[in-house]
């Protein structure tokens, strides 16, 4: 993982973290799976499953009873990303503050990352 030692690489608030035990519970779950694929308009998309196991390669992060597995592949983009649940009167869904994102669609459902060896602005 992309990383620093002893620091979770993504966080959630409590919301997320019940929201995940209750969607573990109700598919009889290991945990939520996260990744990132190619697609939307803005070049990415965060992608979600509940899972009956971990893959050795996940990283896994345990919260409030709620677990999230990384995929590999989706590790270097989701360093540092809080994970929250909404619940508005049009819509519900986890939402992503990922400090890694320069950019995002309308809709918010798409993403585009920084170039990874391009130095952070700021």
């Amino acid at each position: 993982m992309f990383g620093i030692p002893g620091k979770a690489p993504v966080t959630l608030t409590p919301a997320a973290a019940a929201q995940v035990t209750k969607l573990m519970a109700r598919d009889s779950g290991a945990g939520l799976r996260i990744g990132v694929k190619k697609g939307g308009c803005a070049g990415m998309e965060y992608t979600m499953e509940v899972v009956t196991q971990t893959d050795p390669l996940d990283e896994v992060v345990e919260q409030d009873g709620a677990r999230v597995m990384i995929a590999p592949m989706a590790q270097m983009f989701l360093f540092g990303t809080e994970i929250d649940y909404e619940v508005s009167l049009l819509e519900s869904g986890f939402k992503f503050r990922n400090p890694n994102v320069v950019d995002a669609c309308g809709c918010g459902e798409s993403i585009k990352f920084r170039d990874m060896d391009a130095p952070a602005e700021g």
